[in-house]
């Protein structure tokens, strides 16, 4: 799929969708929004100051991608305790921070992904396709929104480095994983272009 960001005049970009790419990149928006989750709002008290107080999940999620999503801050990939005390301390910290930051990153999620799946239902598709124009705001949320779609897909096909990336490209057709990879690499180069319009 040919589509890529082009910078607007005074910021912003643009992108050329067919009726296929917006039904893909609605489609998994709402798959990461089921997968997130609803916001507290939907089952919090009335109590505004309650909610924006409240405390979040100390665990890690159990869900692989939603691990990807929400990492722990002081572990994981590079990050290696010494003793098994340091690695405690760090299981320690990583719950405190989980508990004061989740619900807001989940927040933060949740409305990029809202922010994609309105821009896309306001889109008046003509001849099979439309334009997409994104002022500077939407183009950092729809930034972020790419970065985790990506992620969750990345999860799904256990990329974790760019050597498993490059072991997409050389997937065979036949393998069932194929359209989620074409996904993901597709996806890839939105982001990558989304990026460059963003650039000064």
């Amino acid at each position: 799929m040919p589509g890529h960001f082009e910078p607007l005049p005074g910021g912003g970009a643009a992108v050329a969708l067919d009726e296929v790419e917006i039904s893909i990149i609605r489609s998994l928006a709402v798959q990461l929004l089921e997968l997130i989750g609803p916001g507290p709002a939907e089952d919090a008290p009335d109590d505004p100051l309650a909610e924006l107080f409240a405390e979040g999940p100390s665990e890690p999620p159990s869900d692989p991608v939603l691990k990807r999503l929400f990492p722990d801050a002081y572990s994981g990939p590079g990050v290696a305790a010494a003793s098994a005390e340091q690695a405690e301390e760090q299981r320690a910290h990583s719950a405190e921070f989980r508990r004061f930051t989740e619900n807001d990153l989940r927040a933060g999620k949740r409305e990029n992904a809202l922010a994609v799946i309105r821009s896309l239902d306001g889109l008046a598709p003509g001849d099979g396709g439309a334009v997409l124009t994104l002022d500077p705001a939407q183009s950092e949320q729809w930034l972020r929104a790419l970065n985790d779609l990506r992620l969750a897909i990345g999860s799904r096909l256990d990329v974790v480095d760019e050597e498993d990336t490059d072991l997409l490209y050389r997937l065979p057709d036949e393998d069932p994983r194929k359209p989620m990879v074409m996904a993901y690499l597709w996806l890839g180069g939105l982001q990558e272009t989304l990026v460059e319009t963003l650039m000064p």
